[in-house]
């Protein structure tokens, strides 16, 4: 491999892109051999465009099945082209359940994922018991999360305020913690083993949303970083308070378990989208 000298790095451009997809016929973000990734796409669309393909590094790695409604991305190009110019010509090259909404030239030290002090995920549920009187359409079945238990709202918007604050996520993330950890990319290296499932949650809320044609359960949830399907096993457990299954009060001690068995499912990728990003 030739050693890019330092001439020609002060001559790259370092771009930020912000990105939207439908998460369902991909394999998540992150490049995997011999599979359809977001990630993978955008480096092919650059290669195709611009004759460089740097590999973008995107603000959280969102998995199989997770939609985004504001992704970001950082990389560098040698190529000099409009902002405009790439966004245009991104959307000509990349398939259609990836759009690039903005492009632009950043400073040099800005990385997607590293200098993100704020993240905010969204997730849809569309109740779909006798009593909601609603069926789940083949036209939004891709997006949300049809759940077929009576739920109380008010339990739903209890059971997310108790989890705003610093705690210890260890019961809501996947199973081998230490790698949810290094996945999510928000911890430091100077932060020792003991802290690395520690978050913090800003915002965390339950809202209806009603249209003409359905009703959702919407959850958006605001923090400083999230752990492997952290958010989805939130949603798992929140709903299991909802129908009654597990207590409101048990919160706290499925907070001091540390343990992912003391937590609810997690739940289906499909109603999960990453709303946006904060820099």
């Amino acid at each position: 491999m030739t050693e890019i000298t330092q001439t020609e790095r002060q001559q790259k451009q370092n771009w930020k892109l912000t990105l939207s997809y439908d998460g369902t016929d991909f394999f998540g973000w992150q490049v995997q051999p011999g599979k359809r990734t977001v990630q993978g796409e955008l480096q092919g669309a650059l290669g195709r465009l611009v004759g460089e393909a740097p590999l973008p590094q995107g603000s959280g790695r969102t998995d199989a099945g997770v939609h985004a409604l504001a992704q970001v991305a950082s990389f560098e190009l040698q190529a000099r082209i409009p902002a405009a110019n790439l966004v245009l010509a991104l959307n000509r090259t990349l398939p259609g359940s990836i759009r690039v909404l903005d492009a632009r030239t950043v400073e040099e030290r800005f990385h997607a994922r590293h200098s993100a002090v704020a993240k905010t995920y969204e997730y849809r549920v569309l109740p779909v018991e006798p009593a909601a009187e609603q069926m789940c359409s083949p036209f939004i079945a891709r997006y949300v999360y049809a759940y077929s238990w009576k739920l109380d709202i008010e339990l739903l918007r209890k059971a997310a305020g108790a989890l705003v604050g610093e705690h210890d996520f260890r019961s809501f993330a996947a199973s081998e913690p230490d790698l949810a950890a290094r996945r999510d990319g928000a911890d430091s290296a100077s932060q020792t083993e003991a802290r690395t499932t520690f978050r913090t949650i800003f915002s965390s809320e339950w809202r209806e949303q009603a249209t003409d044609e359905f009703r959702l359960l919407i959850y958006r949830v605001r923090g400083n970083g999230f752990l492997h399907h952290m958010v989805r096993n939130l949603v798992g457990t929140m709903l299991d308070v909802g129908r009654g299954y597990i207590k409101l009060e048990e919160i706290p001690q499925i907070l001091a378990a540390r343990d992912r068995a003391a937590a609810g499912p997690t739940a289906p990728a499909r109603g999960l989208f990453l709303h946006s990003v904060e820099y």
